[in-house]
């Protein structure tokens, strides 16, 4: 092979490479890409720890009738939003991947509401009271151990208060926010 053949193969590929340095930079000049001023969807994940350590032992938490004195249902309606993604509010309303939480408060656990519960939903028995709803929206998956919901939890108490507070909103009789015990 002569030097003007070896010059040749040479030339074609520093040639190829320069047409496709140039056609990327025309793409990323063309096609540039925005990042949104603010999220359109946030996950709630919990985090664990850094290195395997164990986490601060978690402050008290204050009564759940206590909080519901404070409780603010415009914020519990705002809050529950969230929840929007998976359930229905409203009476009469179909259910989607959760049921349909009219009248929840007070209502059977893992039972009716023309929903197909899952087995550990249907094992935890009992009605939803106050202090169940507010340990659920805490963390299902610790409440329920085996339960289809995916929600990581609510972890600020007050905002949890708001939440149950305005679930007592949503039936034709609501069940009336308990007083707090001292």
């Amino acid at each position: 092979m002569d030097s003007f053949e070896l010059n040749k193969i040479l030339g074609a590929v520093l040639g190829s490479c320069l047409i496709l340095l140039i056609t990327n930079f025309t793409a990323n000049a063309l096609f540039a890409t925005k990042m949104p001023a603010k999220p359109g969807f946030v996950i709630a994940v919990k985090e664990e720890p850094a290195g395997g350590a164990k986490a601060a032992a978690p402050a008290k938490e204050e009564p759940i009738e206590k909080l519901l004195q404070t409780a603010s249902v415009e914020k519990g309606q705002a809050a529950a939003k969230k929840c929007q993604a998976c359930h229905t509010l409203a009476k009469g309303e179909p259910n989607r991947v959760g049921p349909n939480l009219w009248g929840i408060v007070g209502d059977k656990k893992g039972e009716g509401r023309g929903f197909n519960f899952s087995a550990a939903m249907k094992a935890k028995g009992g009605t939803w009271t106050d202090e169940d709803l507010n340990h659920f929206l805490t963390s299902p998956k610790e409440f329920v151990p085996g339960t289809a919901m995916g929600f990581a939890g609510i972890p600020k108490e007050s905002e949890r208060a708001d939440v149950i507070a305005y679930l007592h909103t949503l039936a034709d009789k609501p069940v009336p926010l308990p007083t707090a015990s001292k």
